[in-house]
């Protein structure tokens, strides 16, 4: 379902503030795959997700989905393929609009825009049911405004927004790190139930090591711009927190020394 083929970025080339962000990366993510993704501060977790959801353009290298190669496609064409959850609960929803009007936006993704916000009484009744599933009593309340919502809620709806419409690929760019604890743990509860249900290709980014421990079949842990460890299947499901600080200390030669990696 997505194919990434040597991609490398370097920010300011050439200038006293180069940075160079990812080294010749490529990944494969077979159709229902749900990947979490770790790494200390500047690793490339964020650049990486960027590239794929087309924030800025690659320096060298291939981003396929589904057979289609979207390396030169703008943010805006590769959104028909990408659903998307950002870290700030306030990205993902339009405030100043109802409930219905943003689900109403989210379900036309792919399909070509209408100055209409509202949804008929059919669509309202399948945003009744969606919202349901959330068990945060938003069913009753879709023509509040998002704004008057808590930050869990927002991003609960912001989630189901993103896959109203089944993406080829769902990014969740920690997506519960700007959330209580109790909060967080719902949301990724919920996280868990929508992409195992669906069966969507998922890749989602972390600071939290028991969350990426826990959460999907496969693990990859990124340090300065390369992909350093890769697991899936039972040979995730095994490990612990001591067994990735140590498989990382073998394959990078060094402590990880990132504390907001370690804490979580």
């Amino acid at each position: 379902m997505l194919k990434i083929e040597d991609i490398a970025k370097t920010f300011n080339p050439g200038t006293i503030t180069e940075k160079v962000a990812l080294k010749g990366v490529s990944l494969h993510l077979e159709p229902g795959d749900f990947v979490t993704v770790i790494g200390g501060n500047g690793a490339g977790k964020s650049t990486l997700m960027n590239s794929i959801a087309g924030t800025f353009p690659v320096d060298r290298g291939k981003i396929i989905i589904d057979g289609e190669n979207i390396t030169k496609w703008p943010e805006h064409k590769r959104a028909k393929y990408i659903g998307r959850v950002f870290q700030d609960p306030m990205m993902g929803t339009a405030a100043n609009m109802q409930i219905e009007e943003n689900m109403a936006i989210a379900a036309r993704r792919g399909k070509t825009p209408t100055l209409r916000w509202s949804a008929p009484a059919a669509q309202r009744e399948y945003f009744r049911q969606q919202l349901k599933t959330l068990n945060l009593g938003l069913e009753d309340r879709l023509e509040s405004k998002v704004g008057l919502l808590s930050g869990g809620q927002r991003q609960a709806l912001t989630l189901l927004m993103a896959t109203l419409v089944e993406p080829k690929l769902l990014l969740l760019d920690e997506h519960t790190a700007a959330l209580d604890p109790k909060t967080a743990a719902q949301v990724l509860a919920l996280t868990n139930e929508i992409v195992t249900k669906r069966h969507l290709t998922t890749l989602m980014i972390t600071h939290n090591m028991k969350d990426a421990l826990a959460c999907g079949n496969r693990l990859i842990m990124l340090h300065d711009g390369r992909i350093l460890i890769d697991v899936k299947g039972e040979e995730k499901k095994s490990l612990t927190i001591k067994d990735l600080l140590a498989m990382f200390e073998k394959a990078a030669g060094s402590e990880l020394n990132s504390d907001a990696l370690l804490l979580s």
